[in-house]
């Protein structure tokens, strides 16, 4: 048999092809699809097969067009294969038997010289490699998983690395998934059948994707009772062509006794002995049967990329969607609070009790004079009478807005709950935790951010009142009735700041404001008032901020990887490197 070199080289002319394909493998490895959509099942399944294909098979094969031609011997529980395999060897290397499954780990069989083609670095990176030197038979050892034997021998042709893959339709399912692994990795597929199997749904469903990216199939029919080979023959023929397959070579096999060794008679398989002899000879035909099936796979992968483009895309839809219903949710929750401080109704009830206490009744403002200087004197006198009184309208506010803003988080935290339960990613994320129940430090926020907001309105009117003119009228009036006032006046807006003439409780919102007015000027008290709604607002929205993010953050949890216009990238750079191995074949 010819000796052929097997040193793995890059061909020159594919270097910007590999280049490219690298990096439309960074781009899947950078594809998590965290969240629970429809199909994600289907779509995880997806991306497991196409990063494990680039990696076994595509890359490597890229790499190192001229490394041994990889033949993998699948097909059915029973059909022989590892009779097959150490019958065309002519010793027995791998178990067979009737005992199911009798191949567990796949078995890389391949002459001495082909052994720097055939590592890791080079091909199936993720199955260990247990070699073997002595004889033993070996595959059939139920302890391991996504291990593979290495077996050297020189009955086997330069140039050609044949794996004993499990059987596709295993009892169990790490064999089942081995199985169709080692077959995406293959240049060749020999697939072996019986006359009473070659039928069976599982092995054609795998044939019919491996026809659909051009991979070179040949095909053993093994134990056909004698006189019916023809009949069956025909028919797996027809079969195949109705599948779009045309066998490379196809072997029918009569049923027979196996020798004392467990080996079929090798005259029964002398014609795939001889073809595989001179497939080994003829490194033209392993080329361009090793670019056939890697131009179908690299096509078939910018199928599957694009496929995986519409997952991602889904993600981010989602992560969309779901964010949206969070800021939906608390956006009109501050829109609701915000109206409550602006029609007049954190005025009613207690609040607008403790004002009239703090004021006094109609009457009294009634028989003051409308000079504003008069007014103001005898005002300011009335108020600094009732420093307790101010204090317990400020907090009978206190008491109203704080009520607002927790009944308010926790409508939006229940409408965020019950649209996240209306999809099943959000279903996930919620993971049956009641995010919709209020932290149990709410209640001591949102009163901290309310004490705070008092404060800034203390220290707005402080410095507005520094100057001499205002400052003994502003101490006249004192301090906290002054923002008492003010706060009052905020209240009592409708439609916005121009409104601020508009009050409540026979107009004694009006004469407070007229009161600041005299002491501060319009302008000043205008200005004060809008920075303090300013202010509440800013704080409000604070405050619904950070109780958003307890949801915000079980999205912000899973990364969503690549956009989805990498992805898109990704999937043309590939289908332009299968068009370009297509020309070049």
């Amino acid at each position: 048999m010819e000796k052929t070199n097997t040193t793995p080289r890059t061909a020159p002319n594919i270097t910007a092809e590999l280049d490219a394909m690298r990096r439309a493998r960074d781009t899947l490895e950078n594809i998590t699809l965290p969240l629970e959509t429809t199909e994600i099942n289907e779509h995880r399944a997806l991306l497991k097969k196409t990063r494990t294909q680039l990696d076994d098979y595509v890359l490597p094969r890229l790499a190192t067009l001229d490394a041994p031609l990889t033949v993998v011997v699948g097909g059915s529980t029973g059909a022989g294969k590892s009779t097959l395999v150490n019958t065309l060897l002519g010793q027995p290397i791998t178990r067979s038997g009737a005992i199911r499954p009798t191949t567990r780990q796949p078995v890389l069989i391949h002459r001495e010289e082909d052994a720097p083609a055939l590592t890791p670095e080079r091909i199936l990176p993720h199955l260990e490699r247990i070699q073997t030197h002595d004889g033993k038979l070996v595959g059939a050892d139920p302890t391991l998983t996504d291990q593979i034997y290495t077996v050297q021998t020189q009955n086997i042709p330069a140039g050609i690395a044949l794996i004993d893959a499990p059987d596709v339709d295993s009892v169990s399912e790490d064999n089942r998934r081995l199985a169709k692994q080692l077959l995406s990795a293959a240049d060749l597929w020999l697939f072996v059948t019986t006359a009473n199997r070659y039928a069976d749904a599982v092995p054609w469903e795998l044939l019919t994707e491996a026809a659909a990216r051009d991979i070179t199939i040949a095909v053993v029919l093994n134990r056909v009772p004698e006189g019916a080979e023809q009949e069956i023959e025909e028919d797996l023929r027809h079969m195949l062509q109705r599948a779009g397959i045309t066998p490379a070579h196809l072997l029918t096999v009569n049923e027979q006794e196996r020798d004392e060794q467990g080996m079929l008679s090798r005259m029964s398989i002398t014609p795939l002995i001889y073809w595989l002899s001179e497939l080994g000879a003829n490194s033209e035909e392993r080329t361009r049967i090793a670019q056939q099936t890697l131009e179908g796979a690299i096509r078939t992968a910018a199928t599957r990329i694009e496929a995986l483009a519409h997952a991602q895309e889904q993600q981010h839809d989602t992560a969309q969607r779901l964010t949206y219903a969070v800021e939906d949710s608390y956006i009109q929750a501050v829109k609701n609070v915000i109206e409550s401080t602006q029609d007049g109704a954190l005025l009613r009830g207690e609040v607008l009790s403790r004002w009239q206490d703090f004021v006094g009744t109609g009457e009294f403002f009634r028989n003051i004079e409308t000079s504003i200087g008069r007014l103001r004197d005898r005002v300011s006198g009335f108020f600094r009478g009732k420093p307790s009184q101010a204090i317990v309208v400020e907090q009978a506010l206190e008491v109203g807005l704080h009520s607002v803003i927790v009944e308010q988080s926790a409508q939006a935290a229940e409408s965020v709950q019950r649209r996240w339960n209306e999809e099943r990613a959000g279903r996930a994320l919620l993971a049956g935790e009641d995010l919709g129940k209020l932290p149990e430090d709410l209640p001591a926020t949102v009163a901290e951010e309310i004490r705070q907001w008092q404060q800034d309105i203390m220290k707005m009117m402080t410095e507005e009142g520094a100057g001499k003119r205002q400052r003994a009228r502003f101490l006249s009036l004192g301090i906290n009735a002054a923002a008492v006032i003010l706060m009052v006046a905020v209240f009592s807006m409708t439609g916005g700041l121009t409104g601020i003439e508009a009050g409540i409780a026979g107009g004694s919102g009006v004469v407070g404001t007229k009161l600041l007015e005299a002491v501060f000027g319009e302008d000043a008290v205008r200005r004060m008032a809008q920075g303090a709604r300013k202010n509440l607002e800013l704080r409000i929205q604070k405050i619904f901020s950070e109780h958003a993010t307890t949801f915000i953050q079980k999205i912000d949890e899973n990364h969503l990887g690549a956009p989805t216009n990498e992805v898109q990238e990704a999937a043309r750079t590939v289908a332009q490197v299968a068009q370009q191995l297509k020309r070049g074949r």
